[in-house]
C-alpha cells in the first residue's frame, strides 16, 4: 500500500502550498527540469534522477556544465536544480528501473522529457507506471508530442520556436530571423507542464482522490509539445492569416497593429521603450513631448489611425528622445503616466529598486562560500509563498537518503555502488 504524504511528510518545514506533493524528474537540460523546479519553489518534494558518474563521462544533467562554471559547476545548476533532492540511477540497470517503479508508488506526479519511446525502450513506460500508481500524473515533454508523424524526431526549444512561428515574427525585417539569447521555446513548455499538472491533479482530486498525495482518484498523461507550447502564444496570427490570408512579418522594435509601442535611442546612446498605444495615454504622451497638436488631432485619437501615421509618430517621438538623456526620459514619461522604461541589461536589474523591493534578487552562498544571486520565486502568494530552502546540490548528494526512505539499509546501496547502478 503506497504511503500517504502525511506518513512522508512528518513536520517538514517546507513552505509552500504544494509541500505535500512528490515529484520524480526524469531527464534533464531545460524544460523538464525547469518544470519541476517551478514545483519546488512551491514546497514539492522533488526528486532528480541522474545518470551515475562513469569513466567515460561525468554522469548527471548536462546542464551542469553548461554555461558559465564556478569550481566546474554551472552557475546555472544554483538555480535550475534548487529545492530539489538528487539521486543517480542507472535506469538501463533492471535493479535501477525496480527502484524507479518503487519511487513512483509514493509520487504524485512524474515529469520527464525524454525522446518519445525512450522510456518505454525501458520499461518505464505510462503502462508500467500506471500499474505501479493508478494515481500517478505523468508529465511528458517532447520536442512534438508523444503522437504525429514527428513524435520520433529530436526537438530542443530553437526548434520550437521556429516552428511554432515566434522566430518568423521577430527581428528586423530586413535581416535574418532573430532569437532571444535565451532558450525561451524550453521555458514556455515548462510553464505549460506545470499548469498541465496541476490541472490534471485537479481531476484526479475531483474522480475521489486527495492533493494531500493520499491517493485515488484517475491519473493520467499530460503531453506537452514544445512546439506547440510555442505556437499557443503566437496571439491572433492565425485568426488574421485564416480570415485575410495576412502573414504578420518582422517588425524590429515595434509591434504589428499597435502604435505607438517601439525602442527610441536616447542621447547619451540608450534605448528607451514607450508603450503609448492606448487613446488616453497617446495624448498624455504627445502633450509631455511638447506635441498638444497631435494630442489634439482627430485621426490619431484611436489606434486605427495612428497605425496609418506610425512612421510620423516614431518620428516625432525619436526627434524628442534623441534630445535627451535616458534617465530624463523615463522620469518624464512617468511624470505623464506614460510606460516606458530603458531597456535593461542584468546589471540594471540587479540596480533596479523594484526589483531589490519585491525580493527578486536573493543572496545565497555557493558550497565554498562565494556569494551568488538567484532570481526570486515567482509568482508571490500571500498566504503560502514559494522559496530557496537549498541551492542545486552536487550528483548523488540524496541518494543514500532517498533510497533509505525505501527501506534501503546502507550494504543494500553499497552494492548498488558496486554494481554501478547509483
Amino acid at each position: 500500500m503506497p504511503e500517504s504524504a502525511s506518513e512522508r511528510v512528518h513536520d517538514d518545514p517546507r513552505p509552500g502550498a504544494l509541500r505535500e506533493l512528490r515529484v520524480l524528474e526524469l531527464g534533464g537540460l531545460i524544460a523538464g527540469p525547469f518544470a519541476t523546479r517551478l514545483l519546488g519553489e512551491f514546497g514539492a518534494d522533488v526528486i532528480k534522477v541522474e545518470a551515475p558518474a562513469r569513466d567515460a563521462g561525468p554522469g548527471g544533467d548536462p546542464l551542469r556544465t553548461w554555461r558559465q562554471l564556478h569550481n566546474g559547476t554551472s552557475l546555472w545548476w544554483a538555480a535550475q536544480a534548487r529545492n530539489k533532492r538528487c539521486i543517480t540511477l542507472d535506469l538501463k540497470a533492471e535493479a535501477g528501473r525496480d527502484i524507479v517503479l518503487r519511487l513512483v508508488r509514493s509520487c504524485d506526479v512524474v515529469v520527464e522529457n525524454m525522446r518519445p519511446g525512450v522510456l518505454e525502450k525501458l520499461g518505464l513506460g505510462w503502462e508500467q507506471l500506471r500499474a505501479a500508481n493508478p494515481a500517478l500524473v505523468m508529465v511528458r515533454i517532447s520536442g512534438f508530442g508523444q503522437t504525429g508523424p514527428l513524435r520520433a524526431q529530436p526537438g530542443f526549444g530553437a526548434i520550437a520556436e521556429s516552428m511554432g512561428g515566434m522566430r518568423y515574427v521577430t527581428g528586423d525585417p530586413e535581416h535574418p530571423p532573430m532569437r532571444a539569447n535565451l532558450s525561451l521555446g524550453d521555458s514556455i513548455a515548462a510553464l505549460h507542464a506545470v499548469m498541465g499538472a496541476l490541472v490534471a491533479l485537479r481531476h484526479r482530486d475531483a474522480t475521489g482522490g486527495r492533493f494531500d498525495g493520499t491517493r485515488g482518484g484517475e491519473g493520467q498523461v499530460v503531453d506537452v509539445a514544445l512546439n506547440e507550447a510555442v505556437f499557443n502564444m503566437m496571439e491572433s496570427t492565425l485568426m488574421e492569416y485564416s480570415v485575410g490570408g495576412t502573414v504578420r512579418q518582422r517588425c524590429g522594435s515595434s509591434i504589428a497593429g499597435i502604435v505607438p509601442s517601439n525602442a527610441y535611442r536616447s542621447v547619451d546612446g540608450e534605448w528607451v521603450q514607450i508603450s503609448g498605444n492606448g487613446d488616453a495615454i497617446f495624448a498624455r504622451l504627445m502633450r509631455a513631448i511638447g506635441r498638444d497638436d497631435m494630442a489634439a488631432r482627430e485621426d490619431l485619437a484611436h489606434n486605427p489611425g495612428r497605425i496609418r501615421a506610425a512612421a510620423e509618430i516614431d518620428r516625432v517621438i525619436q526627434e524628442w528622445v534623441g534630445r535627451h538623456e535616458a534617465a530624463q526620459v523615463v522620469q518624464a514619461m512617468r511624470a505623464a503616466d506614460v510606460p516606458a522604461s530603458r531597456i535593461y541589461s542584468i546589471a540594471d536589474i540587479c540596480a533596479d529598486e523594484q526589483f531589490r523591493a519585491r525580493g527578486m534578487i536573493e543572496r545565497h552562498a555557493l558550497d565554498d562560500g562565494t556569494p551568488v544571486d538567484l532570481p526570486g520565486v515567482v509568482p508571490r502568494l500571500e498566504r503560502t509563498p514559494g522559496g530557496t530552502r537549498w541551492l542545486g546540490p552536487a550528483l548523488g548528494a540524496h541518494t543514500e537518503q532517498v533510497l533509505g526512505e525505501l527501506g534501503l539499509d546502507a550494504h543494500a546501496v553499497a552494492a548498488l555502488r558496486r554494481d554501478g547502478v547509483v
